[in-house]
Parts: C-alpha cells; structure tokens; sequence
C-alpha cells in the first residue's frame, strides 16, 4: 500500500475569496495547500475593469497571512458593456488571465451577467485575437429548463454557438457537473477544456436530498446523477489534459445557508486535497493525481509548473468542522467519508 505521494504544488483553477472579513478568514486555507488560483470576480459590485481586479488583487495580497506564498490569478466579470480594449489592456499587463461568462441570474452574484450573448460578441473576437480564455458557468437560466438539465442545454443553446462564432477562442467550462459536458470536451478538437470540482467527484443529488435537505451540500450547478458522477470521476482520474481542478470553493456563513433561499456553494478550501487522494486511491489513479491537480491546469492557461512540491502521507486527515469569521460560521464541506490522507 503506497504511504507517500509527492506532487508539484497543486493550483486551484476556480476559487472564491470573497471580500472583506471573509476574504480574510477563508483565504489561509487555499494558501496553505494551492500556489495559485484563478480568483472568480463575482462580488458587489463585480469586478468588471482592469483597475477594479487591480484593486481586488491588492486586496487579497494585503489579506495573505505573513509568509505564505500564493498568487492570485485575477479575471473579468463579462458583461454587455464590457470594453474590448479595457480586457485587451488588463490581459496585456499581466494581471488577467480569463474572463467569465455568467448568464445573467443562473448563481451567486450573477445579476450583471449576459443575457444577450450577441452583445459580447466583441469582446470574445478580441479576446480569441489574443488568446484570452473565457470561463463559462454553464447553466441556462430559462425557466422552462429543468434545473437538472441547464448544464446540458447551455452547451447545445450557448456555448456550441459561441464556440462556432468564435473557434479560435479559448474555452474552460467550470465545474462541469454532466456526462454531456465530459463527452462534449473529449468530442472537441482543440481550444476546449474543463474544470472539476471536489464536491461534484463525491456527491450525487441524492446526498442533498435523500433523508432530509442537506443545505451544505447545495452548490449550482447543482449535483447530479450517480452516473453523472461516475464519468465526471472517470473524467478526473484519467490523466486527459483538458480536466483539471476547480475547486469552486466558495464560503458563505452558515445563517446564509440555511435560509428558506439558501446560497449555492460548498466550501472545500480546507481538506481538497485529502478528499481528492482518497477519490484517486478509490479509483486506482493515485498516480494521475498530479496530473489532475498540478500539471494540467498550468498546460490549459500557458502557465509553468510549480517549482516547489506538496506530499500527502496516508495518515488520518484533521480539519475543522466550520471556520469562524466576524459574519459568524462557515461550514466545512463533509465529503461523508474517512479521509486517510494528510497533506504534509
């Protein structure tokens, strides 16, 4: 039985911080364990320009606890009055390395998103021009959609579309939560790839809802299927470059939670990295294990590996239950499991 596993040092390729006093309390947790992150832009009011992700990285750099080495990778919330020229600058300089596309209304903070995709059709021409990614949350937002098949109808009404519109532009769907998300990248010939949450490798929607609600167990999209599960794992632990890790940690207090309109998120920032060792061991792939989380991801956005390592040993994980902030609880997400790997 392997005892110890040695990685480059994992990158979380979709993560929410939040601002403030919780930006403050959660983003230890992602510094310890991650180099990097994609840092998701969808506060009040989004973060829209080149200056206000200035703003905000200055933010979370003045928030990292003393010696931590970590470096937040910063995008654009995409909206119908976004600036071609203003993204163009921002990537230009360094500071943004993608920007998301959130249909208006489909999660968290997502008001100023697009509702008419023809209006974006300008900034996605530049950004293919210079080989800006765009993060999509795949969801349509139609009512007459069942929940549990936005993701695949986003694909076939949103995402295909744009893709044909614009085949130079580079895509990551985050969180893919289908087997027709999994099938559509594999079916791609280039310019397409995914990220892969923890929680959607361990749960199905029968964990939120069979035997009572579990509000912490509510994410969007929302989990599915077992099946669907099952290939987002097959997905994962294969060693195929185009899926990565995104872990879509996303804190809210548990008063938030569990309101009759509950926040969609799990926060996962605290024990990933055990769940996923666990989840690569069940499935006999420890050794693409690194791949998923540390090699993958960096390949997708033209980045370089990490220098430094990260090693897990095969002993018992402990994390808290809940992390405390000035708003009041955070609960940790609880992958229902015994967790038998330690990061080191």
């Amino acid at each position: 039985m392997t005892k110890s596993i040695t990685i480059r040092r994992p990158d979380d390729w979709h993560l929410h911080l939040r601002d403030g006093d919780m930006l403050r309390a959660v983003l230890p947790y992602t510094a310890q364990h991650f180099a990097r992150a994609i840092i998701m832009p969808n506060l009040v009011p989004p973060i829209v320009t080149h200056a206000q992700a200035q703003a905000y990285r200055d933010r979370i750099i003045a928030a990292l606890p003393d010696g931590a080495e970590f470096t937040p990778l910063m995008t654009l919330y995409l909206t119908e009055d976004s600036d071609p020229a203003d993204v163009a600058a921002a990537h230009a300089s360094g500071l943004v390395k993608a920007v998301k596309l959130y249909p208006a209304g489909a999660t968290t903070n997502s008001a100023s998103g697009v509702a008419n995709f023809d209006k974006v059709d300008a900034v996605l021409e530049k950004m293919a021009e210079i080989g800006l990614p765009l993060c999509t949350h795949g969801e349509v937002t139609d009512p007459n959609v069942d929940i549990f098949d936005r993701e695949a109808v986003f694909i076939d009404r949103v995402l295909d579309p744009i893709r044909t519109r614009h085949p130079d532009l580079r895509v990551v769907m985050e969180h893919i939560t289908t087997s027709d998300a999994v099938d559509y990248v594999q079916g791609a010939a280039q310019n397409l790839a995914a990220t892969i949450t923890t929680h959607h490798l361990v749960i199905n929607r029968n964990h939120i809802l069979a035997g009572g609600i579990k509000p912490h167990y509510y994410c969007l999209p929302v989990a599915k299927r077992e099946e669907h599960r099952l290939a987002l794992r097959k997905a994962a632990t294969s060693g195929d470059a185009r899926f990565f890790l995104g872990t879509d940690s996303a804190p809210h207090t548990d008063a938030n939670k569990l309101l009759p309109c509950g926040c969609a998120g799990c926060f996962t920032a605290p024990n990933t990295l055990s769940i996923l060792a666990e989840v690569f061991e069940q499935d006999d792939a420890l050794e693409r294990l690194e791949a998923f989380t540390s090699l993958n991801g960096p390949a997708y956005y033209r980045l370089p590996v990490n220098a430094a390592t990260t090693t897990l040993t095969r002993t018992p994980a402990h994390y808290p239950a809940h992390v405390d902030t000035v708003e009041g609880p955070v609960t940790v997400f609880d992958p229902d499991m015994p967790l038998n790997w330690s990061v080191s």
